[in-house]
């Protein structure tokens, strides 16, 4: 399936996860976008209403994972106590913006 993208689409990957803890009002998603800016990974991040945290992660399959792994431990003022990754298709977005 990934074949009608090109080449360019298929280096690529997307990941949605789910942040538990202690993740809001602390700097969490503003981390995680300089993080996704430095790592060159498309998507976004917004805080839910049952207090964690939700992402889409897109771009490079080593940075989106490097992504996961930021996200279970999050920033130093964050108590992640645990998170929910799940694969999707890729969309094709650019920047990363926080919501």
């Amino acid at each position: 399936m990934l074949e009608r993208y090109g080449s360019a689409m298929a280096q690529r990957t997307r990941r949605r996860v789910v942040v538990h803890g202690e993740v809001q009002g602390v700097f969490f998603r503003d981390a995680t976008r300089e993080e996704a800016t430095r790592r060159e990974v498309a998507g976004w991040v917004t805080n839910r209403d049952d207090g964690g945290v939700e992402a889409v992660f897109e771009g490079d399959i080593e940075a989106v994972d490097a992504m996961v792994r930021f996200c279970e431990e999050g920033p130093s003022s964050a108590d992640v106590e645990g998170v929910e990754a799940s694969e999707e298709e890729p969309e094709g977005l650019s920047g990363f913006s926080v919501r």
